[in-house]
């Protein structure tokens, strides 16, 4: 980009570093960010930074907290019989706002993905076994995206699981194979879980 500042220039090589967003995109925000108050373009990169230095994942669950626990984990009122295994964060977060569930959840923080060099010591299954074997779980929803990582991932935990006395279900399809659950829409999501199934 001839003409243009080395200090815009970074923004836009910053931006173009986001998932989803072109070198075009980068450029239209970066010009809108010089367009907007000083507050506005500050508050922002506040923002930023905060979610940075507060954020952390929960000791229990893996999602986001600002606190040891999140707010869910630390919310006496879920049902303290049923566990739901999701991939990431965005996942719970989609789960949530479906109002299907109302138990407490696992964060995986990934799926097992041979091709990409992703196996089960990168995930958060140690914690998961302990959560198990030390809880007092009857169900454990195995909410993984319903794609061949996914369900090769479902697939391994159930076999992990397997000696402990707990029912192992499984989302119903209502999601279609290949979809991401961050994506899929609320009522889609709640019939997924009335319909969930054995193992």
């Amino acid at each position: 980009m001839a003409n243009l500042s080395e200090s815009v220039l970074r923004v836009v090589e910053q931006l173009t570093r986001l998932p989803g967003i072109g070198r075009k995109s980068a450029e239209r925000i970066t010009y809108h960010l010089l367009r907007v108050p000083k507050e506005e373009a500050l508050a922002l990169a506040d923002s930023i930074r905060a979610v940075r230095e507060n954020v952390r994942y929960c000791r229990q669950c893996f999602h986001l907290a600002e606190s040891e626990l999140c707010e869910i984990c630390a919310d006496p009122k879920r049902d303290p019989k049923r566990l739901c295994i999701v991939e990431q964060p965005r996942d719970l977060m989609a789960l949530e706002q479906s109002g299907a569930f109302h138990g407490y959840y696992h964060v995986l923080l990934g799926r097992i993905a041979p091709l990409e060099g992703i196996g089960p010591e990168h995930l958060t299954l140690d914690s998961l076994v302990k959560r198990v074997r030390e809880g007092e779980f009857e169900e454990v929803i195995l909410a993984t995206n319903p794609t061949v990582e996914g369900d090769g991932t479902a697939l391994y935990i159930s076999h992990l699981l397997a000696d402990y006395p707990v029912a192992l279900t499984r989302l119903a399809r209502g999601i279609t194979s290949g979809s991401i659950l961050e994506h899929t829409n609320k009522e889609i999501l709640a019939d997924a879980f009335s319909g969930r199934q054995k193992l």
